[in-house]
């Protein structure tokens, strides 16, 4: 089950991202993370950058409202979004 943290007007999020795809979608879930395949290396924060990216459009914010707060070198990802609600982040990921 997807865990989602609300607070102060934001939502913090687990993603677990699998760089090196073909495209950059959504796959499902991984212990309680979003899985993300993102269309970029693992080089350069260029895999970072199009995971902020992703969601950012996904969620319909602001590219600066999508903050990796830690994970930056791993696949394993903790990300804030601001001036959003939980049940908007759900309803844009389908659930």
């Amino acid at each position: 089950m997807l865990k989602l943290t609300e607070k102060d007007g934001g939502v913090t999020i687990k993603v677990r991202v699998q760089p090196r795809a073909s495209r950059t979608e959504i796959i499902g879930e991984h212990a309680g993370a979003i899985k993300i395949r993102v269309a970029a290396p693992p080089v350069d924060g260029k895999a970072n950058e199009e995971c902020r990216r992703y969601l950012a459009k996904l969620l319909k914010v602001g590219a600066t409202s999508v903050e990796i707060i830690s994970g930056d070198s791993s696949r394993d990802k903790v990300i804030r979004v601001s001036n959003i609600s939980a049940l908007r982040v759900l309803e844009a990921l389908g659930r």
